[in-house]
Formats: C-alpha cells, structure tokens, sequence
C-alpha cells in the first residue's frame, strides 16, 4: 500500500497543513491501494512561495545545468519505470501493458524530448537588425488530470525546468 503524505516543497518532504488524507481505491479491484494527502490554500502558499525564492537562481542557469537536471530526472525515471508502472496500474486501474507501455512510457519520452530540445534551443536570434532574447519570465503553477499522470506532468513540467522555469 503506497501512502503519499507528504509534499515535496523548497527541498523538503513536508507535511500538508490540513492534515486530511483521501484514500485510494483501485478502480479494478475496489481495493484500498493506499492514501494521498491533500493539500490546502496554505500549502498552495508555501510551495509559490518557495518556487518564486527559487527562480532567481534557477532561472540563471546555463542551458548545460539545465540539461545536467533533465538527464538525471531522466536516469532516475527510468531506475523507477516499473515502479511507476505499477503505482499508474494500481491507482487508475489501467491494464498493466497500457500502464507499462503508454502511460509510464509517455512520461519519459516528455522528459527526453525536452532534454533534447533543450540542447539545440536558441535562446537568442538576431532577426534583421533585432537581437530577441527568450528567457524565464516565473513561476509556473501546472495543474494536471488524473486520467494521463506521468504523461500530463511530465509534459509539462520538463519544458518548465527546460527553460529555467521552477514549477509548484
């Protein structure tokens, strides 16, 4: 059983405000897989507060720090693919080879797809007599459904870090 009761904000595994937690029913087996907590306004707080904190630095990153990330969250998605796998199988109900080969699999081409464009991007071009420069503006605030987890997350947070971005 996966208990996820904890948010992971400014570097830190902390705990929720509210203190409420929701259970998790395996829609295939209307089995208790585990509980997740829920967040509030407060924790909404906290985590913006500490993404705004963190993009004065991250947003100064070089492209190759930036990569450097992308390809260690990439490492260690594919260190826990079968893992998330099963959490996607066991939390959605999704069939095993669909969790394994379409929805784990989507999350980790997002990542290796941003990383990939991250490394040819240019962030500066001159057009005629004018030099654009495209750079971070802040802090992103990502929602996803729950129908595609890894999919959903994955495309949009890996272009967010991509781009010197940090998202709550």
């Amino acid at each position: 059983m996966r208990e996820c009761l904890k948010f992971y904000i400014d570097g830190h595994w902390v705990k929720p405000v509210s203190g409420v937690t929701v259970e998790v029913i395996n829609p295939a087996t209307e089995q208790i897989s585990g509980s997740v907590a829920m967040g509030a306004a407060p924790d909404v707080d906290r985590a913006v507060k500490a993404a705004r904190v963190a993009f004065e630095s991250y947003s100064k990153t070089r492209v190759e720090e930036r990569a450097a990330l992308l390809a260690r969250i990439a490492d260690e998605y594919r260190n826990r693919f079968v893992d998330m796998a099963e959490a996607i199988s066991e939390e959605m109900g999704a069939p095993a080879k669909l969790a394994r080969e379409a929805h784990s699999a989507s999350g980790l081409a997002h990542i290796e797809t941003a990383l990939a464009v991250l490394k040819r991007f240019a962030f500066q071009e001159t057009l005629g007599s004018t030099l654009v420069v495209k750079e971070p503006i802040g802090v992103c605030a990502l929602i996803t459904p729950w129908n595609w987890p890894a999919n959903q997350i994955a495309c949009k947070v890996a272009p967010a870090l991509a781009v010197g971005s940090p998202s709550e």
